[in-house]
């Protein structure tokens, strides 16, 4: 997935220079707890709805972690892991939620905060807006070996205009939010009384209790002709024929539960998990409840401190994308949002009775 962070790399090339690398690390609007010039706050601090999305109890329990695809050179080498009990969202945080969130908070997520010049000296501040990055598909079919021909960092872009200016979340309060990067997920998490599920609890959610199989709900891609996830269908990136019912994200629970009961674990938008990414972290995680690495390690983007992300999105296929099967893995630069990612929450606690 193109981030904004490689994006903004690629377009302002020849004026950042040396800074490139600021990017991962810039203060967009002082910190995260300040007031911006409009009044607004930057912090999560609000009272808490009593009506916040279901959750759904996954049992403790032990499964093989990973992937011996040799599509994925990050997922080996599967083993074994062991999990408490937690609770998770059943479905994705909706525009509906997120709502609620930036209603009782004034949060505004780093999508809409403009950069700040003084990060990037000798940059012209025309250059230096706020947005995000959208999928925009060639009007006709290309290589599959530049992500710039169908990926547009786009201002005004966010979470209330996915697709940019002109475009609004009014009527898809049941859409999952997008153009969420991790700080925004983390602050939403807070807020709820929760927080990101690790990658392994992620993986350990999405099997259902279904484990080594081909894709996360069984051994066939379409059981009795019928699509489980919102992917991709035609031809990646100029033509979606949208035989699941959807050319982009799907309303949450569009698609059947796996079997903890929960919704789009697979496809419709990527979710932020809290590990630091880094390729070779399998070699050495424990088997009790890993966290993650203590740091974050790019090959492909050595500067850039990135986070797991998870399940795959609406653009996935077995065309291009094939990373929404079981035990592949994504990753994000960590101030970088874009129309196909989101997030759900856990937390901490007591089965339901009778459990």
């Amino acid at each position: 997935m193109m981030t904004k962070f490689f994006y903004l790399s690629i377009i302002l090339l020849p004026v950042l220079g040396g800074c490139i690398g600021n990017l991962a690390e810039r203060n967009v609007s002082a910190t995260a707890d300040t007031v911006s010039s409009q009044g607004k706050s930057n912090s999560a601090e609000g009272s808490v709805p009593s009506d916040t999305l279901s959750m759904v109890w996954i049992p403790a329990g032990s499964f093989r972690m990973g992937a011996d695809d040799p599509a994925f050179l990050d997922t080996r080498p599967v083993h074994t892991v062991v999990l408490e009990g937690f609770w998770m969202d059943e479905h994705e945080v909706t525009n509906g939620e997120f709502e609620k969130f930036v209603n009782a908070t004034n949060y505004i997520t780093v999508a809409e905060r403009p950069l700040n010049p003084a990060d990037f000296p000798g940059v012209p501040i025309e250059s230096l807006v706020e947005g995000s990055v959208v999928f925009v598909p060639p009007s006709q079919a290309v290589s599959l070996d530049d992500p710039l021909q169908w990926w547009q960092y786009i201002h005004g872009a966010s979470w209330r205009h996915p697709e940019g200016p002109g475009s609004t979340i009014n009527g898809q309060q049941n859409n999952p939010v997008v153009h969420v990067c991790y700080e925004d997920a983390m602050a939403y998490a807070k807020w709820a009384g929760k927080r990101l599920p690790t990658e392994a609890e992620w993986e350990y959610a999405a099997q259902g209790g279904n484990q080594d199989q081909k894709y996360y709900w069984g051994s066939v891609l379409k059981p009795g002709g019928v699509w489980m996830a919102n992917i991709y269908q035609g031809n990646f990136p100029d033509k979606n024929t949208g035989e699941d019912g959807f050319i982009g994200v799907a309303p949450v629970k569009s698609f059947p539960p796996n079997g903890y009961g929960l919704y789009d674990m697979d496809g419709n938008v990527w979710e932020w998990c809290n590990d630091y990414y880094r390729p070779d972290y399998y070699k050495n995680s424990p088997v009790k409840s890993p966290q993650g690495p203590s740091d974050s390690y790019d090959p492909d983007e050595p500067d850039a401190i990135k986070r797991v992300q998870r399940g795959g999105s609406f653009l996935c296929s077995d065309q291009y994308c094939i990373r929404y099967k079981p035990g592949s893995r994504g990753k994000g630069e960590v101030s970088s949002g874009s129309n196909n990612l989101g997030f759900r929450c856990v937390k901490e606690g007591l089965p339901p009775s009778g459990k």
